[in-house]
C-alpha cells in the first residue's frame, strides 16, 4: 500500500508567547520562586566555505571530475542543477548536511572545474558519471540529493544503478520537461541551446534535457526510500509535479515548503537542511514482531 506523507512547511516568523507565572511568599516562608527552567535554544550551524576548501578530482568515463568534500559520517553524493556547478550551492545549506554527513559536491562534465568529451549528450552519461563517482570516491553506495536537473539526473541514477543508492532526495523536480507545467522550464533549455554564447557544458545540458524521454513509467519501479522536497512558489517545476510523483513511488514523502520558489535552499538553508537531516537520519525498517 502507498503511504506517501504530504507534509507542508510554513516558513514564517515565529511569535513567542510569554508566560508570567506569580508566586508570593509570607513571614514565615519567603516562599522562593523556582528558576525558571532553561529554554532550548536554536540550533547553531556552522557554514562551509566552499571557494576555501580544496578541489580534488576522480576519472571516471573518459572524463575528469571536480569535487569537494565536507564532514564525516555516512556518505552523501548533491547533485547540481542545471547550468550550476558546485559553487551554487547554499554553504549554510552544505554545512548543515555536513554536521551529520560525509558530504560530497561535484561538478558534473563539463561544468566548472570537470572535463568533457564530445560525446553527444545524453541523461544516461550523467547519471553513469555519478555512479562511476560513487566507486571512484571508495563507496559502493551513497545518500543522494539532486536539485532541479540534479533531480532528474538522481532519478535516471537510481533507475540505471540501483545498488548505488541509499536514501534519495529529489528536490525541485520534475519527471519529464516538456508537461503542461514546466512549459517556462523548455523554453529555458530551449533558449539555452539555441545560443552559442552560452558555454558549451550548460548547451550539452540542454540538449540532454530535451532529448530526454523522463522517468514517469519507472517510477513505480523505484524500491528506494525516497522524500521529494519543493516550493509551492515554483514556477520551473510546480508542486503538483511532486504530489503527482509520490503516487507512484511507493511509500514517498512529499515535502511542500509554502511560498518558497526554485531551489529553495538557497532562500531557507536551514529549514531545507533540517529537513534533509530528519529523513536521512530516519529508521524506517519494519518493527520486529
Amino acid at each position: 500500500m502507498n503511504k506517501n506523507l504530504i507534509l507542508t512547511l510554513v516558513i514564517a516568523t515565529t511569535l513567542g508567547l510569554i508566560l508570567a507565572a506569580g508566586c508570593s511568599g509570607t513571614t514565615s516562608n519567603s516562599g522562593t520562586c523556582p528558576a525558571p527552567a532553561p529554554q532550548a535554544g536554536p540550533q547553531i550551524y556552522t557554514a562551509v566555505n566552499i571557494n576555501a576548501t580544496p578541489i580534488q578530482y576522480k576519472e571516471v568515463n573518459g572524463v575528469k571530475l571536480a569535487y569537494r568534500e565536507f564532514g564525516s559520517g555516512e556518505p552523501v553524493l548533491m547533485i547540481p542543477g542545471f547550468g550550476n556547478n558546485m559553487d551554487g550551492w547554499n554553504e549554510t545549506f552544505i554545512g548543515i548536511l555536513a554536521s551529520k554527513y560525509h558530504v560530497f559536491i561535484y561538478d558534473p562534465r563539463g561544468m566548472g572545474s570537470s572535463s568533457d568529451t564530445n560525446k553527444t549528450p545524453v541523461f544516461s552519461q550523467y547519471s553513469d558519471d555519478a555512479a562511476a563517482l560513487i566507486k571512484a570516491l571508495g563507496y559502493d553506495s551513497m545518500h543522494v540529493y539532486g536539485v532541479s536537473m540534479g533531480s532528474s539526473t538522481a532519478q535516471q541514477l537510481v533507475i540505471d544503478h540501483p545498488e548505488r543508492v541509499k536514501k534519495l532526495v529529489l528536490d525541485s523536480v520534475t519527471y519529464n520537461i516538456r508537461l503542461p507545467e514546466t512549459k517556462l522550464l523548455l523554453a529555458l533549455n530551449e533558449e539555452v541551446n539555441a545560443s552559442p554564447s552560452q558555454p558549451a557544458g550548460t548547451r550539452h545540458e540542454a540538449q540532454a534535457n530535451l532529448e530526454w524521454k523522463g522517468s514517469w513509467d519507472k517510477l513505480s519501479g523505484i524500491q528506494k526510500d525516497v522524500m521529494l522536497v519543493e516550493g509551492t512558489a515554483d514556477i520551473l517545476t510546480p508542486d503538483p509535479i511532486s504530489v503527482r510523483m509520490a503516487g507512484q513511488i511507493n511509500g514517498s514523502w512529499v515535502v511542500r515548503f509554502k511560498g518558497l520558489p526554485h531551489v529553495g535552499s538557497k532562500y531557507a538553508p536551514v529549514q531545507y537542511g533540517e529537513n534533509a537531516l530528519d529523513f536521512l537520519g530516519m529508521n524506517e525498517s519494519p518493527l520486529s514482531k
